[in-house]
């Protein structure tokens, strides 16, 4: 398929412009015609940039999500915490709101507009920003418990209370005072409680919980309150930025930061003491402090004075782990998955199976770790229809509900991972809230956050088989915690590769860039085709043309059926730009609905960190309804603006848990920064028929491919691993 040069005028480049969590936009244009491309015909896609890059925090603190709701995860997860009760306990209860005052005035509308940039996400997750008491933490039910013959369903999540009339009087008034927009005050009482006016009056810093909220912004608010008795070493300054940094490494992936990279971070906003910094932030409960221990093997020897040479470390014997800082949210994710992740591997039964190498590791084990392509996915799923055959109660789950079959929707043996742990489908629970299930076989599973993981481990019952099955090229999940790379570096259980190569001149592209090397590939059917262009405004000309208009043509699909792919949001060839251009073209309309009409595309945040696409339908009083791969959901009017967006254009992590017939990827000039093996990966195999490359990275391709690998993310799972499941005198 030959497509003639665009003629669109060169847009400017924007500065970065960073969104979505993970994701990053890059600002520089480059005009040089595409050399080292995956193929000499057809059309291909641009890549989105990787989570992990370099200022990801950035992209995903903005794409922290402005509405103050918890997600069921969220609220699952903190029956566990009993290490709140010891924060809270440093906590003073405040009572009484303050009456409101003026409207906002000077620098205010830089602030307001900071945090409308913000679109999907949560607010902070650090307890110091998260002062509600916890439920107990219900039993689980022993391995001898008998499962009740018909489960009961789980409740269904009750929605947050809204904010009183008397809390957002209070804290309007309070930001007025303080020259920032009182348009705030719902977020903010969402951060901070009912007595959120009082905490902002007392610990101005407390402002930073909002999300989009910057230090410098923070600190502008404080000298407006405080007046000459606010200074940058002022200790309530220093703890609530040690919980930002920590809240903005959490969005780039990390579970946790060294002391040092915290302490830096610290003196990048003027602490003049960072250590004390930190040592005040850990005294306070604001975050916890962890000494992962050297698991090295063997007994210490004693020395003549009969006191352990290991107490005196020598130079062979390694560094020593570094001191890591976490927020308590994730730590005790961590720590539960571990927990549960081990009583799985305890309590189930070993058994033979018959089969295949798989089928034997699922039946002598409680967890199990399967690895592969797109072709590979087929080994699990025969995998659960013989453990079907056996009389187990199995399911099979997915990250994307698109994905579902319609057979396998009508007959419920797979669903959505959100809609299991939602209780909108799979099987009941139990009195103990255990689902009633002996196999759960989960795909997708590096999309899986530690927050997920741990709430799914929770739910499972003593003696249920765990099987994980994904492709560790892909890029990561969009939250926190590294799961799935995680249990395999831990080496605790059985991991079994598949063999089963992916088919195709496409599956011949993927398999290649998944070992560092971009392929020619031979395309008779122009199953990839590169698309070359000069700048940004040509990129998306050509877009726009090949989704409307070249490949519905050359290969019969709708243009629905295609998705494009970009490395951010901002910049001239981002996500907006992209879908400003599509909704003209095949969705034109006035966008009487908050911006949109029925029939358009979109992406819709449910929670942070998870994004589904779909169709809208129609409007009402309540909000925007929209059809997705779940089912039909109302965005209530108040979330529209945060947590909805066109989704004809998706970035990399929007799309990695997803398919689709037809891909376009976008890699104009100053998407080079964005560029990693693993974005590429993922961004090219998202195709199952047609790969469309609108190309003007020129060298950055190639080189990205075989050099510039994801950064490694900071988490505690392996090392808990090791230390509960690793056998003895095993390292």
């Amino acid at each position: 398929m030959t497509e003639p040069a665009g003629e669109t005028a060169p847009e400017a480049p924007e500065d970065m412009d960073r969104e979505d969590v993970g994701q990053e936009d890059t600002g520089q244009e480059g005009g040089a015609a595409p050399e080292g491309a995956p193929a000499s015909t057809g059309t291909a896609d641009a890549s989105e940039a990787s989570a992990e890059s370099a200022g990801a925090a950035e992209s995903a603190e903005a794409s922290a999500e402005k509405a103050p709701e918890v997600s069921e995860a969220q609220a699952e997860l903190a029956a566990q915490r009993e290490l709140r009760a010891r924060i809270e306990a440093r906590k003073a209860e405040k009572a009484g709101p303050v009456t409101s005052g003026t409207k906002l005035s000077g620098a205010a509308a830089d602030l307001l507009a900071a945090v409308r940039a913000v679109e999907g996400g949560s607010a902070s997750g650090g307890a110091f920003f998260a002062p509600a008491p916890e439920p107990p933490r219900p039993t689980r039910p022993t391995e001898a418990t008998v499962r009740p013959a018909a489960p009961a369903a789980p409740a269904a999540p009750v929605a947050p209370a809204a904010p009183t009339a008397g809390a957002l009087a209070g804290v309007r008034e309070v930001l007025a005072r303080g020259g920032a927009p009182e348009a705030l005050a719902g977020r903010v009482v969402g951060a901070l409680g009912e007595q959120a006016a009082e905490a902002l009056t007392e610990d101005p810093w407390r402002l930073l919980a909002v999300p989009g909220v910057r230090p410098e912004q923070a600190d502008g608010f404080a000298r407006a309150l405080l007046g000459g008795a606010c200074g940058p070493d002022d200790p309530r300054r220093a703890v609530a930025l040690t919980v930002w940094l920590l809240d903005r490494a959490a969005l780039q992936g990390h579970t946790a930061l060294t002391v040092d990279e915290v302490a830096a971070g610290l003196a990048r906003h003027q602490v003049p003491d960072p250590e004390t910094a930190v040592d005040t932030a850990v005294s306070e409960g604001a975050v916890l402090l962890f000494q992962e221990e050297d698991e090295t093997p063997g007994e210490p020897e004693d020395d003549e004075e009969g006191e352990t040479a290991a107490e005196d470390a020598g130079p062979d014997e390694g560094p020593a782990e570094p001191a890591l800082l976490g927020l308590d949210r994730y730590a005790l994710a961590e720590e539960s998955l571990a927990d549960g992740l081990a009583r799985l591997v305890r309590t189930v039964a070993p058994r033979e199976w018959d089969g295949g190498e798989l089928e034997r590791a699922v039946g002598g084990h409680g967890l199990v770790l399967h690895t592969g392509g797109e072709a590979a996915r087929a080994e699990p799923l025969e995998l659960a229809a013989a453990a079907r055959e056996r009389g187990l109660r199995v399911l099979v789950t997915v990250h994307d509900a698109e994905r579902l079959t319609e057979e396998e929707r009508a007959s419920g043996t797979a669903v959505a991972l959100a809609a299991l742990l939602s209780g909108t489908a799979g099987p009941g629970r139990d009195e103990e809230g255990a689902l009633a299930l002996d196999l759960l076989v989960v795909l997708d599973a590096p999309q899986l956050d530690v927050e997920t993981g741990a709430m799914l481990v929770e739910a499972l019952p003593d003696g249920c088989r765990l099987l994980l099955s994904g492709d560790p090229e892909v890029l990561g999940a969009a939250g926190p915690g590294a799961v799935f790379a995680d249990a395999l570096a831990a080496r605790v259980c059985p991991r079994v590769a598949s063999r089963r190569p992916d088919p195709g001149p496409l599956g011949e592209l993927v398999s290649g860039i998944g070992v560092g090397e971009l392929n020619q590939v031979d395309a008779p059917g122009k199953e990839v085709v590169i698309v070359p262009v000069r700048d940004a405004g040509e990129a998306v000309h050509r877009t726009v043309q090949l989704v409307a208009d070249s490949v519905p043509r050359a290969f019969g699909l709708a243009p629905e059926q295609t998705r494009v792919i970009t490395v951010g949001h901002g910049g001239s060839a981002g996500t907006r730009a992209l879908n400003t251009a599509l909704k003209q073209r095949l969705n034109p309309g006035p966008g009487r609905f908050g911006g949109y009409d029925p029939g358009d595309r979109v992406a819709y945040a449910p929670v942070p960190g998870r994004t589904v696409t779909g169709t809208v339908l129609g409007a009402d009083a309540e909000g925007l309804r929209v059809r997705t791969g779940d089912g039909e959901v109302l965005v209530p009017k108040e979330r529209v603006e945060s947590a909805l967006r066109h989704g004809w254009a998706l970035t990399a992590h929007q799309a990695a848990g997803g398919r689709w017939p037809a891909v376009v990827v976008v890699l104009p000039g100053d998407a080079a920064p964005g560029l990693s093996r693993p974005w590429v990966y993922t961004a090219f195999g998202r195709a199952e028929r047609h790969l469309s490359v609108v190309h003007g990275v020129d060298q950055a391709l190639p080189r990205s491919v075989a050099e510039v690998l994801a950064p490694a993310r900071t988490t505690r799972l392996r090392p808990l691993l090791t230390a509960l499941l690793a056998e003895p005198g095993e390292e």
